[in-house]
């Protein structure tokens, strides 16, 4: 499914040089739009060998200016969410008055970067000159949890839309592709800037659960006291009060959503971070949380599970629809966690139909990830089971 503006295509197969550039040549045929802006390219595993060759093979034939992405074992074309995938995605963006800028980035960088000028500098892009980023990163070489710190100190409230790479996990290897480069380490951000917009939607899979709380005592990653009282007390009453098929549902799926802006009059879904609740103790009341929440935040207990993902996704496609209204949208990238899938849904193309159904015909790329990035409130985060979808939207004056 594409769009004027877009197209998306698998290539199933090996690698084949005559082939791949018939197919190359045969995508950017279909493409409607008179040149490419930009190409978005994934790769399966059993292409690392061949990367290099197959990258020049699509810029030359497919006529693309500026070509990023990651490898994945997981890929995502048009209406595919191809799991266990072989072969390759390549995706053609036309952005009509779009102003592209590629960087890489290292380790070495996040561990230098010392207040928002470095990454200004470094990027030779100030806030004002972009609209947002897109992001692809390795896991293994590079702390994102850091690098996103740093970045928002830079680029916040402008969002940051993406994932970090899969590949082989028992050798901790994935490649980040930018053009006709290869690496197997850092990552690749794409400025998006001039007349084109990056909206973001990041489903989190969640649906919120009981009444909205107050955490009262909080130390490092425990919360001692919510409302005043034990924070395993009030998780207890919460989960007692739910219609028993809720409490079944809720049974080993159960989060917490910390709001991220304070000033907000009402608090929906979209405006909570998700995070893993580790544990519990009955004795002490304490709960273990996988972040460091604040005392006087705002939090709110989740369920996560394929009704309340399929709910999610829905309602912030929605929402997306409305704001977007009329405004073309030229294309997106869906970066989508490796617990969602079949694994969640118990069918393939879950996400892909709910997006295209809601905002297509879209040409649509993107991979299965090992963590998704994009923004809450007006913050990046790095999230798990999450769906991070970046939509290329023509920018309203």
């Amino acid at each position: 499914m594409n769009n004027e503006y877009s197209i998306a295509a698998h290539w199933p197969g090996g690698f084949d040089e005559a082939g791949l550039r018939r197919w190359a040549e045969d995508l950017r045929a279909q493409l409607l739009a008179p040149q490419v802006s930009l190409g978005l390219v994934f790769m399966s595993p059993k292409f690392f060998p061949f990367a290099r060759q197959a990258l020049e093979i699509l810029r030359v034939h497919a006529r693309i200016p500026l070509l990023a992405g990651c490898s994945s074992t997981g890929l995502i074309a048009g209406t595919q969410e191809i799991e266990d995938a072989t072969g390759l995605v390549l995706a053609l963006y036309s952005l009509p008055g779009a102003e592209l800028k590629d960087f890489r980035f290292t380790q070495n960088q996040v561990e230098e970067a010392n207040g928002p000028g470095y990454w200004h500098l470094e990027t030779g892009i100030e806030p004002a000159h972009t609209n947002g980023w897109l992001v692809f990163i390795d896991p293994f070489h590079l702390d994102a949890e850091s690098w996103i710190r740093s970045w928002n100190e830079a680029y916040a409230p402008l969002p940051a839309l993406g994932g970090l790479a899969s590949g082989i996990f028992n050798q901790q290897t994935t490649q980040v592709y930018l053009n006709g480069s290869v690496f197997e380490d850092g990552g690749v951000a794409i400025s998006v800037g001039g007349d084109v917009q990056l909206t973001g939607i990041i489903s989190q899979g969640c649906t919120p659960i009981g009444e909205t709380w107050t955490l009262t005592r909080v130390e490092k990653n425990l919360i001692h006291h919510i409302g005043n009282r034990p924070a395993y007390a009030v998780l207890a009453e919460t989960f007692q009060k739910l219609p028993p098929e809720e409490q079944r549902k809720a049974q080993g799926n159960l989060f917490i959503g910390f709001v991220v802006n304070e000033y907000l009059e009402d608090f929906h879904r979209g405006d909570f971070l998700v995070r893993n609740l580790i544990g519990g103790d009955p004795h002490s009341g304490v709960l273990a949380v996988g972040t460091l929440p604040r005392a006087g935040q705002t939090m709110q207990f989740q369920r996560r599970d394929a009704d309340a993902a399929t709910e999610d996704m829905n309602e912030l496609l929605a929402r997306a629809k409305k704001q977007i209204g009329g405004t073309p949208i030229y294309g997106g990238c869906l970066c989508c966690c490796n617990g969602r899938g079949k694994h969640l849904f118990g069918r393939a193309n879950h996400d892909v139909e709910l997006v295209q159904g809601r905002l297509g015909p879209l040409g649509l790329s993107g991979f299965f990830c090992n963590g998704e990035i994009g923004p809450v409130g007006e913050k990046n985060f790095l999230h798990g089971y999450t769906a991070s979808l970046a939509l290329f939207v023509k920018k309203q004056p």
